[in-house]
C-alpha cells in the first residue's frame, strides 16, 4: 500500500516515466479498427469460435483451494476470493458473465483487463472488467507495468501493475497479447470479402439467374428500361417466385451454375476450417459435421478441453495465483478449473471407469456419487 502511494506521488510531480509504450497491437490494423473487430466477429466462424472457448471456460467450475498438511487440498469458501472467482467478481455481474466477457476479449483483442478492488486488509474483493480499446499498457523505467485508462469523458488515470488483473494471448514482447484475427488477418479479411461477395451477388442477382434475348436490337433508354423493370418485378428475395411474362419475341436463356460460383461455395466452406484452425477449435464443436459424427463426439470434446481449452485455463490459474494472491498466500492456496464434466463420456465408459476405480481402491462409492451429483449413501436424517 506504501509503494503504490509512493508511486503515485512520482507520477503526480512527473518523475515516473515511460519507457515503453505497448498500445494493444490490434488497434494497428484497418481491419481492427473502426469497428472491425465486431465485423470479424460477425463471421459465423468467428463468432462461434469465440463462444464456444469463452463460454466454456466460463461456465467451468474455477475453485479456489487450500493445501492441506497430507498433500491433499479442500475447497476454501471463507477466503475472500473463492465468491469473487466463484459466485460474483462485481456488482454488475455474476462469475460466468464476468469470465465469458473477459475470455473474449482476450480471443478477439488479444487482451483483457480489469481493476483489482481490495479492502483494507490487502484481499481482494471485486475485479471490474477495463474495456480493452480504453486501456494503454505501459512499461516504466523501473521494469514494472503500468496501465493508463480513459473513461468516457476522456480523463485518463493511471493504474499499476498490481492493480490490474491481465490476461495475455500469446504475446510477441511479454507485455501485451495478440489476437489470432490480428495474428492472421489476412485469413479473415479473404473470409469477409468472400462474404461479402455473396451477399453482393445474392442481393443484386434475379430470381431467374440467365439472359434476356431479343429478336431485334433496341437502343440504350429502352435497355435501361427494361432492366429496371426486371429487376423491380424479379429481383430480390421478396420477388422470388414470380412469373415472368416475356412480350415480343423476348426468349429468357437461364444460366446454370459456373465453375466460379462452385469454387465459391468450396471457398466458404474451406474459410470456417482456416478459422476454426486459428483458434485451434475442432470443426465439429462450431457445427461442421462434414468430418465428424456421434461416434467420436466423446473424443471431440477431449480433444477439444486438451488442445483448446487447457492453454486458457493455465493462463486464467497464474494470472489467478499472480495477480491475486500474495506470495504468502500462494504457499497455501490456488485456483483451478474442474473439467470433469467435460471428460465424462457416456454411462457405459463412466460405469467401467468407476468400477476400476473402486476395485483399485483409489475411489469411493460416495467419490462416485458425489461425481454423479447423488448424495452420499446413508446419509443422517435430518436434525441428527
Amino acid at each position: 500500500m506504501r509503494q503504490n502511494l509512493v508511486d503515485r506521488a512520482l507520477n503526480f510531480i512527473g518523475l515516473e516515466r515511460r519507457s515503453y509504450n505497448a498500445k494493444d497491437p490490434s488497434w494497428n490494423h484497418p481491419l481492427l479498427r473502426g469497428g472491425s473487430i465486431a465485423r470479424a466477429e460477425s463471421l459465423s466462424t468467428v463468432y462461434a469460435c469465440v463462444s464456444a472457448i469463452s463460454e466454456t471456460i466460463a461456465s467451468l467450475p474455477l475453485i479456489l483451494y487450500r493445501r492441506t498438511a497430507d498433500d491433499g487440498r479442500e475447497r476454501a469458501p471463507e477466503h475472500p476470493l473463492y465468491r469473487v472467482l466463484h459466485e460474483q467478481p462485481n456488482d454488475l455481474q455474476t462469475a460466468l458473465e464476468f469470465r465469458e466477457m473477459m475470455q473474449a476479449a482476450t480471443l478477439l483483442r488479444g487482451n483483457a483487463h480489469a481493476e483489482i478492488i481490495r479492502d483494507n486488509s490487502g484481499q481482494v474483493i471485486a475485479l471490474v472488467p477495463l474495456l480493452p480499446d480504453r486501456v494503454t499498457t505501459l512499461q516504466l523505467d523501473n521494469g514494472r507495468l503500468a496501465y493508463d485508462v480513459t473513461d468516457t469523458k476522456g480523463k485518463v488515470r493511471r493504474l499499476l501493475q498490481h492493480e490490474v488483473f491481465h490476461l495475455r494471448h500469446r504475446s510477441d514482447n511479454g507485455l501485451v497479447g495478440v489476437a489470432p484475427i490480428t495474428a492472421s488477418r489476412e485469413t479473415v479479411q479473404l473470409a469477409l470479402a468472400e462474404r461479402d461477395h455473396g451477399n453482393t451477388t445474392f442481393s443484386n442477382s434475379t430470381r431467374l439467374s440467365g439472359i434476356l434475348q431479343l429478336e431485334r436490337k433496341i437502343g440504350e433508354d429502352q435497355k435501361e428500361y427494361l432492366s429496371r423493370t426486371w429487376k423491380n418485378l424479379y429481383s430480390g428475395g421478396l420477388n422470388a417466385g414470380n412469373v415472368a411474362i416475356l412480350e415480343g419475341g423476348m426468349e429468357f436463356k437461364p444460366i446454370s451454375m459456373s465453375m466460379e460460383d462452385a469454387q465459391w461455395l468450396e471457398a466458404r466452406q474451406f474459410s470456417v476450417e482456416e478459422i476454426a484452425r486459428l483458434f485451434r477449435v475442432p470443426p465439429t464443436i462450431i457445427g461442421d459435421l462434414r468430418h465428424g459424427n456421434y461416434s467420436n463426439s466423446v473424443e471431440m470434446n477431449r480433444v477439444f478441453v486438451v488442445h483448446t481449452l487447457r492453454r486458457h485455463m493455465t493462463m486464467w490459474e497464474q494470472a489467478i495465483n499472480s495477480s491475486l494472491l500474495s506470495p504468502a498466500a500462494r504457499q497455501v492456496y490456488f485456483a483451478e478449473h474442474s473439467v470433469e464434466g467435460l471428460l465424462r463420456g457416456d454411462s457405459a465408459n463412466r460405469a467401467e471407469f468407476y468400477s476400476k476405480g473402486i476395485a483399485d481402491g483409489w475411489l469411493t462409492i460416495d467419490e462416485v456419487r458425489r461425481l454423479e451429483n447423488l448424495p452420499k449413501l446413508n446419509q443422517p436424517e435430518p436434525g441428527i
